[in-house]
């Protein structure tokens, strides 16, 4: 039973640090992913909009099948400074970290260094709030930075 619950953890792990670019066109929703991108070696076409989706970094995780997360989301940016045309936004939907510790989120934002996509967004997932409310991941991504926090609003 053990291993089936860590071969399924594992499969979901699989979009760990990866990302979907959505495109839309004509008012149409389109996506694909950086693998599927990657593989075609071509341009993707020109596009009304462009943004790319990356969640799940969960930089800090420890255990031996995990800690090769910081290197999929390096590959996960480097494939995006791929791109012959850059997303027009990145947009990270949570779990930058694990444990929400400083040194967690000092290693996201060296490797994010390399991104070259001007604008990036954020929006935290409950491991970036988990031991303090989220005070950790406030004060590392302060809303006056040039890659902003998104403010969530509740209608």
């Amino acid at each position: 039973m053990t291993a089936l619950i860590g071969a399924a953890f594992l499969q979901c792990m699989a979009w760990a640090g990866t990302g979907l670019l959505w495109t839309v066109s004509g008012g149409i929703l389109a996506s694909k992913t950086l693998a599927e991108i990657a593989k075609a070696g071509t341009p993707f076409p020109a596009t009304d909009l462009s943004f790319l989706q990356i969640s799940d970094s969960h930089i800090g995780l420890t255990k031996r099948r995990t800690r090769m997360l910081p290197r999929h989301f390096k590959i996960a940016l480097d494939r995006i400074n791929a791109m012959p045309t850059p997303p027009s936004f990145l947009i990270h939907t949570g779990d930058i970290s694990q444990l929400s510790k400083p040194e967690e989120f000092d290693t996201f934002d060296q490797i994010l260094k390399s991104c070259r996509t001007k604008d990036v967004f954020y929006v935290p997932g409950e491991h970036d709030v988990i031991n303090d409310g989220g005070k950790m991941y406030r004060e590392r991504l302060p809303e006056e930075r040039p890659r902003q926090r998104l403010r969530l609003v509740q209608l």
